[in-house]
């Protein structure tokens, strides 16, 4: 019999994750950084004991929200690129139920995590206990459960003994890059507390081998047939090419071969922006050069991506009459998407195969790659100079706003400030290696369309779920990953205020992060939604009582809290807040009052949207028409 050793579960449980490490491209290190926490009823006593008694090498860090730390936690391995990981624990009821759109954000986005969330008692003694929900047809059900269809892998632990089970399957999940995600593991509360005697072995130095999935010679034939029978091949770069490090081969291929790049959200900054053959983001968000290409291209190579709609413009960014599909990715269900050639395999690696069987060939899009990219150039450029005019307006300023609307936004908010020249602006004046994050509203899209990342692995925007409030608690959490670098968080006042908890978080561990406040006052990018498509501004705007247009003091806010304010409506006062910001070791809010409908627009573009198929506005059933005649074009699979 071996050695056993006398341990709650919870001690069992950070005793084990002390011990897990990871291998890749032949470095080994501690995949578990730390613990994000909120203690109370059902974790406190249990993991909180735990971790006070021995955390071993285990960060811990205090949260303010659970789904603030969890998105934190996410953003962290986001930019490790999978390869560490926080865990995060919350008590039972509200606690573990704040997971929720967090543990969808990880899913979404592939991003392992490990939830660890309180539970009610399994010996059901003191039933109902506090934050406790009851059904009449099961028990069994609890808080935690909600968490299920948003989990890689989830379970209960409701024996000491199961735990050992538990994590071991836990640990597989997480260090799979083709089934990466969330996991769960809730722990009934009185377990966490009860001893057993675990196996010594259990507690072993345990190390996770990231292996490189190569194709086989069946996908290789299939791979390379089909791209040098294409004469103009595009190359679409998502998060699987970012997270398998194909920089480099991505590049060498796009430049031998001259075929052109265009990205995922998720992929942006896997190349830089610099680089000659790189057009930018593509689909609903994406630049005007990268939609041109992509509906030229002959064959769609699609390494890392899933293809959401935003990508593909709804199936129409690309001419599936006379283009073939290629997949590369490390998840099967992914590389059929699109009914495609799958080629089931490590990005890296299967573009390594590639490679040196493509000798001789080259693309027929001669000097076409180089003129997309200089007139989206061109472009970029205009949008930097865009002013708005009280008097005289500009209808791409305006939008679907009337011009008394704007003007009234204007006076209140006194500001003149274009969003495109703010972010033109803090792009040409932060340090290139600086990390952007953001996630929702229209910022996603502008920041895909007109940010240009010089430096690799520096562009960090959650678009896979789009969770609005994730901006603030994940630079916080790309700072804990890349501590020596300035992060920056590209937020919304509708965001600001729907979360920003985490910020507290960075100013009480010095942690500096520096947030963008875009302050439109209102709903923006789904004001422009409806508006787009026929109904009136309707509860998308900050208004008051008597209709008003809300202006709030931020930074004030802010500097309550302890950070450093600036507030800069002009390009000289942003320029001089970002270069003041730089010198600041504390946190900092930079509050800007932007105009709305002042951010950019599609180019060449579509969106599938439910617009009302019976109206009895004609805007919006002429926008439905104009729907089902788009959908004619669209793939439908």
């Amino acid at each position: 019999m071996g050695k056993k050793l006398r341990l709650t579960t919870a001690q069992a449980l950070i005793k084990f994750l002390n011990q897990q490490y990871i291998h890749v491209d032949g470095e080994e290190y501690p995949f578990v950084e730390g613990v994000f926490n909120i203690f109370g009823h059902g974790n406190v006593l249990g993991i909180g004991q735990a971790l006070e008694q021995d955390s071993g090498h285990l960060k811990v860090f205090q949260g303010k929200n659970e789904q603030g730390m969890a998105h934190a936690a996410i953003a962290y391995s986001k930019q490790k690129l999978r390869r560490k990981i926080y865990a995060v624990t919350t008590s039972v009821g509200p606690g573990s139920a704040n997971l929720v759109a967090a543990a969808g954000t990880a899913l979404a986005n592939n991003i392992p995590v490990l939830f660890l969330p309180g539970d009610t008692f399994a010996t059901r003694q003191p039933d109902p206990v506090l934050q406790q929900i009851e059904h009449e047809h099961s028990h069994a059900i609890t808080t935690n459960d909600a968490l299920q269809p948003v989990s890689r892998y989830w379970d209960r632990v409701t024996r000491p003994e199961q735990l050992m089970t538990s994590l071991i399957r836990a640990f597989e999940v997480m260090t799979d890059p083709g089934k990466a995600g969330p996991v769960t593991i809730s722990i009934s509360q009185d377990v966490e507390g009860e001893a057993y005697d675990f196996d010594e072995s259990f507690f072993q130095k345990r190390v996770h081998y990231l292996d490189r999935k190569a194709p086989v010679e069946r996908e290789l034939n299939g791979a390379v047939e089909r791209i040098k029978k294409s004469k103009k091949p595009v190359m679409v770069v998502g998060g699987g090419a970012k997270y398998s490090g194909a920089r480099d081969i991505l590049m060498d291929i796009s430049e031998k071969h001259h075929i052109p790049i265009v990205e995922t959200q998720a992929g942006k900054s896997t190349v830089e922006s610099t680089f000659a053959n790189n057009l930018g983001g593509v689909g609903v968000t994406g630049t005007l050069s990268a939609n041109k290409a992509a509906k030229q291209a002959d064959l769609i190579i699609g390494i890392g991506t899933r293809y959401t709609d935003f990508a593909t413009s709804s199936k129409t960014a690309f001419d599936f009459d006379n283009a073939d599909i290629l997949n590369i990715n490390v998840n099967r269900m992914q590389a059929y998407k699109l009914d495609a050639f799958q080629v089931v395999a490590d990005a890296k690696i299967a573009l390594e195969q590639i490679a040196p069987l493509l000798e001789g060939y080259t693309t027929s899009f001669d000097s076409k790659i180089t003129e997309f990219k200089e007139e989206w150039a061109a472009e970029r450029d205009r949008l930097s100079k865009v002013k708005f005019n009280r008097e005289n307006f500009d209808p791409e300023v305006k939008g679907h706003l009337s011009q008394e609307t704007l003007n009234e936004y204007a006076e209140t908010l006194d500001t003149d400030f274009v969003q495109t020249t703010a972010l033109l602006t803090i792009n040409e004046e932060i340090s290139p290696d600086s990390i952007v994050i953001t996630s929702s509203g229209s910022l996603p899209g502008d920041m895909q369309r007109i940010w240009n990342p010089e430096v690799p692995n520096t562009y960090s925007v959650e678009y896979g779920y789009s969770c609005m409030g994730y901006e603030i608690a994940g630079a916080l959490g790309a700072k804990l990953a890349e501590p020596e670098q300035e992060v920056y968080s590209f937020v919304g006042d509708g965001s600001f205020l729907m979360l920003h908890s985490e910020f507290i978080t960075a100013l009480q561990y010095n942690q500096k992060i520096n947030v963008l406040l875009f302050d439109n006052s209102g709903f923006g990018c789904i004001n422009n939604l409806q508006m787009s498509n026929g109904i009136s501004s309707y509860y998308t705007e900050f208004r008051t009582h008597d209709n008003q247009v809300l202006n709030i003091d931020y930074a004030k806010v802010a500097e309550a809290y302890g950070a450093k304010v600036y507030r800069a409506n002009t390009i000289e006062e942003l320029k001089e807040a970002l270069e003041d910001a730089k010198k600041q070791d504390v946190s900092t809010l930079i509050e800007m009052k932007v105009l709305p409908k002042t951010m950019t627009e599609g180019y060449e573009s579509w969106w599938n949207v439910g617009i009302a198929e019976v109206a009895e506005s004609d805007s919006v059933q002429k926008a439905y028409e104009e729907k089902e005649e788009k959908l004619k074009e669209a793939k439908q699979y």
